[in-house]
């Protein structure tokens, strides 16, 4: 991908696309990007050929958009937080993930948009005892059968898949199902839960977690510009590791508890703001482990800089 592209980012507030547009910008200096967001961009990382803007997820806003530009890539890495469960949130993320993403991609396909890359999560999978000990991309999304707060993020998973085979024809389109993302540059519930004062340590589980590191992922969004074909892809390692050992990598410190009482513990714990998303809950009880094997037969099986010790280590640096 030689000639000079004009990309869009939606989310660039978030430390994550603001990594990957430095990437971009590092190797083909002479492209475009214009990263939007709901959010305030006036902490945007400046970098020449980067123009950001603060811009509401309407669809008159996307219409206009994609009217004056002619994108060639965009990047969807823009998705609220599950943080939070109250009813006024929970209908803000579904019109942004579901109805949102639908106009994206309808205007992608009007305009003539030659690669979409859509950042989705291993959450869709949900933590359950009877996982399979690595899940593969036809593994059935079944988070929101205890948790309704991640129907949204399962509904654009769905969308975005469906909408890739039909368009496969006349759109490359990536579908990016990551483990735990974590770093110092990016502020999701997991890097929270490690990096805090203290997390929940159950007593008597013992899950498996896969990490990443965020400079890694970037690498990955800009890897799938023109070396992952269509497709849906896990992104974790091969290595693995237990709740216990990652928080003694970290070094916070353990609130030991029975998982019987981790409702009404968490409850208590958003009154000092730790705040853990009752979803995350589940994973520390069930493991929810994915395969790579499919990211790795395009990027080679040593596709990550940072294995999970070393990304664990350098959460410290916060």
């Amino acid at each position: 991908m030689s000639k000079q592209q004009k990309i869009l980012i939606i989310g660039i507030a978030g430390g994550l696309a603001q990594m990957t547009a430095r990437l971009i910008l590092t190797e083909h200096p002479d492209w475009e990007i214009l990263g939007i967001d709901s959010r305030d961009v006036s902490k945007v990382t400046q970098m020449k050929g980067l123009s950001a803007i603060n811009m509401k997820y309407s669809r008159g806003n996307f219409e206009n958009l994609f009217r004056t530009h002619d994108f060639d890539i965009v990047y969807h890495l823009g998705r609220i937080s599950h943080s939070s469960n109250e009813q006024n949130v929970l209908a803000k993320r579904i019109d942004l993930s579901v109805m949102g993403t639908s106009r994206i991609l309808d205007l992608c396909e009007r305009s003539g948009v030659k690669k979409v890359i859509i950042l989705s999560t291993f959450h869709v999978y949900g933590a359950l005892p009877d996982n399979s000990i690595f899940l593969g991309e036809d593994a059935p999304l079944r988070a929101s059968i205890r948790h309704p707060e991640l129907r949204d993020v399962i509904e654009m998973d769905q969308m975005c898949t469906s909408w890739m085979w039909k368009n496969q024809k006349n759109i490359s389109t990536v579908v990016l199902r990551p483990c735990n993302i974590i770093g110092t540059q990016i502020q999701n519930a997991m890097t929270r839960f490690l990096s805090g004062p203290v997390a929940l340590k159950p007593v008597d589980y013992n899950p498996f977690f896969q990490f990443i590191h965020e400079f890694d992922m970037a690498h990955i969004l800009y890897k799938s510009m023109d070396s992952i074909p269509t497709g849906t892809y896990n992104v974790a390692g091969d290595d693995f590791i237990s709740l216990r050992d990652a928080l003694k990598i970290v070094g916070t410190k353990g609130v030991p508890f029975p998982m019987v009482l981790a409702g009404g513990l968490n409850e208590v714990l958003k009154k000092f703001n730790i705040n853990v998303p009752d979803y995350l809950i589940d994973y520390l009880k069930f493991s929810c482990l994915i395969s790579p094997s499919e990211l790795k037969k395009h990027l080679g099986p040593k596709f990550l800089r940072f294995s999970i010790q070393e990304t664990l280590e350098l959460i410290k640096l916060r």
